[in-house]
């Protein structure tokens, strides 16, 4: 039995740098629900959940948000 490892809040360069979209193409695809959302951290700092990115990067032309149970 394996140890399930905790979901993981990346930065924006880091989901940038993993998914190769630039930043504007990433809030453009948020705001059409093609795209994770982001989290709040702190009043100035947000995040996207590991997680989800991973699933994004998947089958990234059939993500849909929607499908997408919210936590």
């Amino acid at each position: 039995m394996q140890a399930q490892t905790p979901d993981r809040i990346l930065r924006i360069n880091t989901v940038l740098a993993r998914t190769g979209l630039s930043r504007s193409t990433m809030y453009r695809k948020m705001q059409n629900g093609t795209f994770p959302r982001n989290i709040q951290i702190s009043t100035r700092c947000a995040g996207w959940r590991e997680s989800a990115i991973e699933a994004w990067l998947r089958n990234p032309i059939f993500y849909s948000v929607v499908d997408r149970p919210l936590d």
